[in-house]
């Protein structure tokens, strides 16, 4: 990767990972791009900004063709609950922007990336040891996006060529931006509150567990993807990838290790414990380890610890 476009920056992975990509590559090496402009002291100003709606098809052409891209990495998206309460926004965003997205790519032979998503699985999709390959009919607009999206990439990679590739995240967990709308995102809200106010109402049932994964795994994984010899890549759109798979009571039960008045309740969503119920317990991620290396550096208790101490740091709470 020599010269980087990034959709939906301003997201919850698109900051870190601008931030990241940059470190690497250089910052004039990384074009920012969002449909929100960032505030005048934001780091993505740091580097090249643009101001992109992923629907204008004619823009995506022109900021590819005229910043010489040979990467694009494509995260603009409605997430899970976001998504559910405006479907056809959802379905408008999250296909026709990775149509304009793949269309880019293919006019100007660039290598390309996209999130899908646990969300991708669904109700009838096997929830212990999910594997690589398996049914999937998600029951939720955002789902059935990204299982359409892995479908799509793929069709762009057997009929045109185009070097696509992708990862199908679990929950990430993340300290720099706040939530977005996504159903896992209690295990950052939960982090902020304890740090805050020591006390946290769950949005979701004890015992229902999910695949997390934290940052800046999340963000290793997205260039040990891309860097990965393509030859090797079977599953290339759609890789199960994960770190650990959780329920809200453990997430809390290891946060009390580090604020001991911590306390958590539970009062359920409906919309976002249904969604959570369709997914998996916890997903089989052995392909992506031996097609391409992949590997996570924190477990529960480092994720736990470098959370809280980035947290309190960012909000200037010394105890």
């Amino acid at each position: 990767m020599k010269k980087i476009l990034i959709t939906g920056a301003m997201g919850q992975l698109g900051s870190e990972l601008t931030t990241y990509l940059r470190e690497i590559y250089g910052n004039t090496s990384v074009i920012a791009t969002d449909v929100f402009s960032p505030e005048k002291d934001s780091i993505l100003l740091e580097g090249p900004f643009e101001k992109l709606d992923v629907l204008d098809a004619k823009k995506v052409m022109e900021i590819t063709k005229k910043e010489n891209i040979d990467t694009i990495i494509h995260l603009a998206a409605l997430l899970s609950a976001k998504a559910e309460e405006n479907p056809h926004q959802a379905w408008n965003v999250n296909m026709n922007g990775l149509l304009n997205t793949l269309e880019a790519a293919r006019v100007f032979d660039t290598k390309f990336f996209t999130p899908s998503s646990i969300g991708a699985f669904g109700p009838e999709t096997p929830k212990k040891n999910t594997p690589q390959t398996t049914i999937q009919r998600p029951n939720t607009i955002y789902g059935v996006s990204k299982a359409s999206g892995e479908l799509l990439c793929d069709y762009y990679f057997k009929r045109f060529g185009v070097d696509t590739r992708g990862l199908r995240y679990p929950g990430l967990i993340g300290y720099v931006t706040e939530p977005g709308g996504g159903t896992t995102d209690y295990a950052v809200d939960i982090f902020y509150e304890a740090v805050k106010n020591e006390k946290y109402e769950c949005y979701i049932k004890k015992g229902t567990f999910m695949d997390m994964m934290y940052m800046p795994d999340a963000l290793k994984a997205v260039v040990d993807l891309m860097e990965a010899d393509p030859s090797k890549l079977k599953d290339r759109n759609a890789f199960n990838v994960s770190s650990m798979s959780l329920e809200p009571g453990i997430l809390a039960l290891e946060i009390k290790k580090h604020i001991k008045a911590f306390k958590m309740t539970y009062k359920a969503d409906k919309i976002r414990q249904e969604i959570a119920d369709s997914w998996p317990d916890n997903i089989d991620y052995s392909e992506a380890k031996k097609q391409w290396g992949f590997k996570t550096d924190y477990n529960l208790e480092s994720m736990v610890k470098d959370m809280i101490e980035k947290i309190r740091l960012k909000l200037n709470i010394t105890s």
